[in-house]
C-alpha cells in the first residue's frame, strides 16, 4: 500500500464528510405522537424546529399526557433524523473508504 495515497484518500474523505455534515440542517423530519395530535419537526443536526399541538389537548387536566406526547414526538423525530443523517454521510463517503466490519463512523454524535 502506498502511504501517501492513503493519506490523500483520507483528506478526500474528510472533505466529503465536512460537506455532508454541512447539509445535515437541510434534512427535515416530521414525527407525530398521539395519532397526530402532537407533531415535532427536527433536522439532521438534532435540532427541534417546531412543535405543533392540536388545540383539543390544551386542557389543564391533560397536562401530563400532553408533555408525554411532546417528548414522544420529539424523540421519534430525532431518531428518524439521525437515520437520515447517517444515510447522507454514508453516501458522501461511499466507495472512498473500505467497509470494515464493526467500524461505525457515528457522525454527529
Amino acid at each position: 500500500m502506498d502511504l501517501f495515497n492513503i493519506f490523500g484518500k483520507l483528506k478526500d474523505v474528510q472533505s466529503k464528510i465536512k460537506e455532508a455534515q454541512g447539509s445535515l440542517g437541510e434534512i427535515i423530519v416530521e414525527a407525530e405522537a398521539g395519532a397526530g395530535l402532537v407533531k415535532a419537526t427536527v433536522n439532521g443536526k438534532r435540532q427541534v424546529i417546531k412543535v405543533e399541538i392540536d388545540p383539543s389537548l390544551i386542557k389543564p387536566e391533560d397536562k401530563d399526557m400532553l408533555q408525554d406526547l411532546i417528548v414522544a414526538a420529539i424523540n421519534k423525530g430525532l431518531e428518524e433524523a439521525d437515520e437520515k443523517a447517517k444515510e447522507t454521510l454514508q453516501k458522501a463517503t461511499e466507495g472512498m473508504i473500505p467497509n470494515i466490519p464493526g467500524f461505525d463512523f457515528s457522525f454527529g454524535k
